[in-house]
């Protein structure tokens, strides 16, 4: 690798560029604010950063004979084709924990939205209406959360809740049972944890095994009038199931940072070659997205300044220990 390789970052945003370039001084990488795509493509691209916006299909990473390694800005790689960059011997690395505690406070924001009714409460204000009635919440203390995924985000909010006396459950295919001595949760199954909870947060990965991980089976399982949150994958719950909870009080809300299919919420073009299954989705997200006990947020959970920083920061060593022989932050096969 020369020490001056073709360098190029898609879906910059223009308020980072300027941060981006001084920490890149002297490599003099292409930056656009565009996502990758197939119509932009630069076919001598040797290190290729992107956001999760950017989806690397094998197609891309094919048309892109000279490619040596994938810096994502996200800590979740679902949109990279990892099946292509394995065949073809491509590293692609990650920021593995920029925003454990961003994500967290936004969970919490979300928690604390719903039941303390937030946003009601601020709508009626606003529209002239100084009155209580009907906006009764419910304290945080002593209520039990179930917590699905115990990595970094996850702990970060079993730490916040322990601040709010919560009694903490947690699930993980993979139990850290120091963190939870450390931290003092219980592992338990997901079918009890549903049942327990009352309220019931999702921070795994989106994976075969976490597709759809809330369905139409279990969501029935969760206690009646639980809250659900999502500030992780929206494909880790299904769309038809959440609207089936809404519809028929088995949830008394849901807070949701990420929806399946969220990009064709905001580009309704893309609708047109879509599948059946697509168009169906983005129906149901449009349901959820209008019901009076949700809280959807546009997948905002990553986005405060100290969290764009890090992820730059880290992208960019990423790139610079790449460029001085030593991959750093590789992202391995995951655990099925």
């Amino acid at each position: 690798m020369s020490s001056k390789p073709k360098i190029a970052f898609y879906g910059i945003w223009p308020e980072m560029a300027g941060y981006l370039k001084t920490k890149m001084k002297g490599l003099n990488p292409f930056i656009s604010s565009d996502k990758i795509s197939e119509d932009n493509l630069n076919p001598n691209i040797e290190i290729l950063a992107v956001f999760v916006e950017s989806p690397l299909t094998s197609k891309i990473i094919e048309q892109l004979s000279h490619l040596k390694m994938i810096a994502t800005m996200s800590t979740g790689f679902d949109h990279i084709d990892l099946a292509t960059t394995k065949k073809l011997n491509i590293p692609v690395c990650n920021v593995p924990t920029y925003g454990e505690n961003t994500v967290a406070e936004h969970t919490m924001a979300l928690i604390l939205g719903l039941t303390r009714k937030l946003f009601p409460s601020v709508k009626r204000v606003k529209e002239g209406l100084y009155d209580f009635h009907g906006l009764r919440g419910v304290d945080l203390k002593n209520k039990t959360l179930g917590v699905i995924g115990t990595g970094h985000i996850g702990a970060h909010v079993i730490k916040m809740a322990t601040g709010f006396e919560m009694n903490i459950v947690a699930y993980d295919a993979f139990p850290n049972k120091d963190l939870a001595d450390k931290l003092g949760f219980t592992y338990t199954t997901l079918d009890k944890l549903l049942a327990q909870s009352d309220i019931i947060t999702l921070h795994t990965p989106l994976l075969k095994t976490t597709h759809h991980l809330i369905n139409q089976k279990n969501i029935k399982k969760i206690k009646k009038g639980a809250y659900l949150i999502n500030t992780a994958r929206g494909a880790l719950i299904d769309p038809e199931a959440l609207v089936w909870a809404l519809q028929h009080n088995q949830i008394a809300g849901a807070g949701l940072d990420v929806l399946e299919d969220e990009n064709l919420i905001q580009n309704h073009e893309e609708l047109i070659g879509c599948t059946q299954y697509e168009r169906k989705t983005t129906l149901l997200n449009n349901i959820i997205i209008d019901h009076p006990n949700t809280i959807v947020t546009p997948h905002n959970a990553f986005n405060s300044t100290e969290a764009l920083q890090r992820i730059i920061d880290t992208t960019v060593e990423n790139i610079k220990s790449f460029i001085d022989g030593k991959t750093i932050n590789t992202i391995t096969e995951p655990k099925k």
